[in-house]
């Protein structure tokens, strides 16, 4: 399934006309570009369940609102001017997700936790702090690195209670999100092959998801942890 030239132009032009009265007027636009954007999301979820598990049912379903919620943001145009959709891995032990974001020339996949809760973060930090040099192996796997860069991610400003600033892993320590992230030119996202292409970046971002999988659903013995 190909991301037709029409479904990137509906963008560009909803950058430079975000407001009601010129999308009302473009729905037949847009329903077109989200059609697209749907037989996209499926063709990759029936790509992604050939090597994972994933929860989300669907490629509608994948795919956020292009309706902005405004009620927080000072921003008050209505409408995102990008495509965005994310998987979730299914069960309790497969955790992590992935996201795609198709937008002019800012295209991305990203995939890793946005968010930590306060129960997670302390398991990471606690297990950062006891097997560093496993992170650093991991975060240092030449396809890791040449796929993705280095780990991205919000960091707090300062060392998190409990840890020392002459930590030796100081710098994983401050991470609050744990993310990788691999650029797409438009060229790439409007190829053939570009379903092809997001599967195998989502694929080699699997080590990473699995590493953190276990260290979230097991103890500091490797043993399942069932809370």
């Amino acid at each position: 399934m190909v991301i037709q030239k029409h479904t990137l132009a509906f963008l560009t032009d909803l950058s430079a006309n975000n407001n009601r009265e010129w999308f009302n007027t473009h729905k037949n636009r847009y329903a077109a570009a989200h059609g697209n954007m749907v037989a996209f999301a499926d063709a990759l979820l029936a790509e992604m369940n050939t090597h994972d598990t994933i929860e989300t049912i669907s490629g509608k379903n994948s795919l956020h609102r292009i309706y902005k919620d405004v009620r927080f943001s000072k921003d008050k145009t209505p409408y995102n001017t990008h495509w965005g959709g994310s998987f979730k891995r299914a069960t309790n032990k497969l955790r992590g997700g992935y996201y795609f974001h198709i937008a002019p020339g800012s295209s991305f996949l990203a995939g890793g936790f946005w968010g930590p809760n306060p129960s997670d973060m302390r398991k990471i930090r606690q297990d950062i702090d006891y097997n560093y040099p496993d992170w650093q192996k991991l975060l240092h796997n030449k396809t890791l690195v040449d796929t993705f860069g280095k780990l991205a991610g919000e960091q707090l400003s300062s060392a998190p209670r409990g840890y020392g600033k002459d930590h030796p892993a100081i710098e994983l320590l401050r991470y609050k999100q744990f993310l990788l992230r691999h650029p797409f030119t438009d060229e790439e996202v409007l190829n053939k092959n570009f379903v092809q292409q997001v599967n195998s970046v989502f694929k080699k971002m699997r080590p990473f998801l699995n590493f953190m999988s276990e260290v979230l659903t097991t103890d500091a013995n490797g043993v399942p942890d069932v809370d």
